[in-house]
């Protein structure tokens, strides 16, 4: 099992905070670091105001050597496909390929409204959504020398000299999640190399994973290809003052966290994740939501990391 450490940024931090998550999330051996792609807090006064999540990631590829980079997810209403591409493909190939790709369809519509983003209707979120990988994978993947051309119902894309190019001619990883029954399920099994499940229960988690298997079975492609994975609020101390002290620093009970996320002593850790495991989960995302907690991140480094290799 794979442990990486997902943050949000929107929910209030500066560029320095999250570089030095992602140094230690280095440091320590967690797989990679990941951010949120959001323009406004949910929960906080979201001080210092948002960031956005592509040009934390050119930062973080120039001051890091090892730890992969990624988004959960960008959200495809924030930008066109064309730059997007080229935003990508430049950020990855300053990272030297250590890039992953995280896109779904937006949700959030305040947000949209707070900074002029255009919210369409959940229908036609997805057909972008859709148009977006296909002008994006479409443009990474087309020779250098050739040119890329695209007319879709949202997207139209003529002769594009599809440049730049990302490290590797396939390009990053990419990422889908959530737990739509049809489209989401059919659009990883077309586009994707990881599917992700979000704050999803056990049971959940076991139902969309076998969705997105049999969505991948119906085109004739291997569901084994697919990397499967989680995403849990982490809360972790090895005492149960330890516990509730940084429980109450995020603003949560413990007795929900241990119930919905990665919470408890690192012992109930490595058993929770462990279960996520067993339902073919071979990587899950620990949101870390205290950014100045950097012995947090220690603990589960030394503690429970070790027992999931």
């Amino acid at each position: 099992m794979e442990l990486r450490i997902f943050t949000e940024p929107q929910q209030g931090a500066t560029y320095e905070q999250l570089l030095r998550v992602a140094q230690s999330a280095e440091q320590l051996g967690y797989g990679a670091f990941f951010r949120s792609d959001h323009y406004l807090a949910m929960n906080s006064d979201g001080l210092p105001g948002p960031s956005d999540a592509w040009i934390t990631l050119a930062g973080l590829a120039r001051e890091t050597s090892t730890i992969r980079l990624g988004t959960l997810v960008t959200s495809a209403t924030f930008r066109h496909p064309g730059p997007l591409a080229i935003t990508v493909a430049q950020v990855d190939a300053m990272s030297g390929g250590r890039v992953e790709f995280g896109l779904g369809a937006g949700w959030y519509e305040e947000e949209h409204l707070a900074y002029g983003i255009p919210f369409p209707s959940l229908k036609e979120r997805f057909d972008k959504l859709e148009e977006t990988l296909a002008v994006v994978t479409g443009m990474w993947r087309t020779p250098v020398g050739e040119t890329f051309s695209y007319d879709g119902a949202h997207h139209r894309i003529l002769d594009s000299p599809a440049l730049p190019k990302p490290h590797h001619p396939e390009g990053p990883p990419i990422v889908i999640g959530g737990m739509g029954r049809r489209r989401t399920p059919a659009l990883a099994a077309r586009y994707a190399d990881e599917f992700n499940l979000p704050f999803a229960s056990l049971e959940d988690s076991a139902t969309q994973f076998e969705r997105v298997r049999q969505a991948c079975r119906t085109i004739d492609r291997d569901p084994a290809e697919l990397v499967y994975s989680n995403a849990l609020v982490l809360c972790c101390g090895r005492t149960e003052a330890e516990l509730a002290a940084r429980a109450a620093r995020i603003g949560r009970e413990v007795s929900e966290l241990r119930e919905n996320g990665a919470a408890g002593s690192p012992a109930e850790l490595v058993d929770k994740i462990g279960r996520y495991g067993e339902l073919g989960a071979t990587r899950v995302y620990l949101q870390t939501l205290d950014l100045d907690d950097l012995d947090h991140l220690e603990l589960v480094a030394t503690e429970v990391l070790p027992q999931l290799r």
